[in-house]
This record gives C-alpha cells, structure tokens and sequence, in this order.
C-alpha cells in the first residue's frame, strides 16, 4: 500500500434501493499483472461474500481497478482506465486527494473531471 485516501460516504448509482455506499481510492505497488491484480481484487471480494445477483446490485465490498500506470486496456472482462471513473466524484475526489496531479489515459486532467461532477453529492467521513 503506497497511499490511501480518506472515506467519502455517497448515494447509490444505478439501483438506489440501498445504503449509502463508503468510498475510497488506495495506491497500490504490484509486480502483478493488471489481470492478476483484478482477480485478487475480485478474490478479496468473494471472501467477504460479495454476490453479483444482478448489475449494481446491494454488495459488501466492490473493488475495482481504476488506473494501472498510464496503461490502457480493453479486453473481456477487464478495461482499463475504469471506464465510467471520470463521470464518478465518489472516484474522483478520493483519487485526487492521493494523486492530486493524476492524468486518466485518453480523458486528461482528473480534476477537471470532478469538476464536471459538482452535481453529485459525496461527503468526506473524518477519522474517528
């Protein structure tokens, strides 16, 4: 773990019939491959008992890889840059407090991206 983020609590996005959801960012050091890193992520995920019933579905934990490097992927099953990060404040806001210079491939400036999100409610939780 290189750098974390502080938590930002926002509403659900898709199917809103549930809690808000807790949000942060962490930077990560990996000699994994992006692929190798995704299903450890999702690994994580399984073993605090995430189920995918249906698309944006009430879950525990979701764990997605953002950005790895200034790499761009697209394959099945794994895109990357994240490919709806730039229309998100609950990724954007807690990526620029760790990486406040960060540049997502093919979209620019993340802070000219949250920017664009100033309609979307997302609230800093302080440390216990």
């Amino acid at each position: 773990l290189v750098a974390a983020s502080s938590l930002y609590r926002s509403a659900a996005l898709g199917h809103a019939d549930q809690p808000d959801f807790v949000n942060a960012v962490a930077r990560l050091s990996t000699e994994l491959s992006p692929q190798s890193l995704l299903a450890a992520l999702l690994t994580i995920e399984q073993r605090f008992g995430r189920e995918r019933s249906f698309r944006n579905a009430p879950r525990i934990l979701d764990l997605d890889l953002l950005l790895y490097g200034a790499q761009r992927i697209d394959e099945p099953g794994l895109a990357v840059p994240h490919p709806r990060m730039h229309e998100r404040a609950f990724v954007l806001a807690p990526l620029l407090e760790i990486a406040p210079d960060c540049i997502i491939p093919c979209k620019g400036p993340a802070s000219e991206w949250l920017a664009r999100c100033a309609g979307q409610t997302l609230t800093r939780i302080a440390a216990a």
